[in-house]
């Protein structure tokens, strides 16, 4: 048994993506990002390519729909996000990501980057490349959307 005084594995791995966000929201709030919160930015990471169903995207941030709508209705009165009519069914709508949208990943993309880079040299090429195995064999059965 492990002794109460150590963290269990899923704060191990929660400690350092806290650490990866916080400096994600700092970029961004520096770069002047600073009119979305943690909860928006979970729901607009996962709108895809070609923009997502408002339904999924609660599914994915296991939110309620309501809570979704009302996140990605914030989000596009800050003009992150626009509403448009989904082509395989008129009576659906997808939220696409807008300019300002990508234009805030970069930024993210660009320190999530760097904050890897310092992750494997702390822990050396061999060691982060099998922390990133491990992970990946992990969500197979964590993430149902993989």
């Amino acid at each position: 048994m492990v002794a109460e005084s150590e963290p269990n594995t899923g704060v191990l791995m929660f400690l350092p993506y806290r650490a990866l966000e916080n400096r994600v929201f700092a970029a961004l709030a520096e770069a002047g990002f600073d009119d979305f919160t943690p909860a928006q930015a979970r729901v607009m990471q996962r709108i895809g390519p070609d923009g997502t169903r408002l339904t999924e995207l609660a599914e994915q941030a296991q939110i309620t729909k309501q809570t979704a709508g009302f996140l990605v209705d914030q989000l596009e009165k800050a003009g992150y996000v626009t509403r448009v009519p989904d082509p395989s069914d008129r009576r659906a709508r997808l939220v696409r990501g807008a300019a300002k949208a990508w234009a805030a990943k970069e930024v993210a993309d660009a320190v999530v980057a760097q904050v890897e880079r310092e992750w494997e040299e702390h822990l050396g090429r061999r060691r982060m490349r099998q922390l990133r195995e491990a992970l990946t064999l992990l969500r197979e059965i964590t993430d149902p959307w993989a």
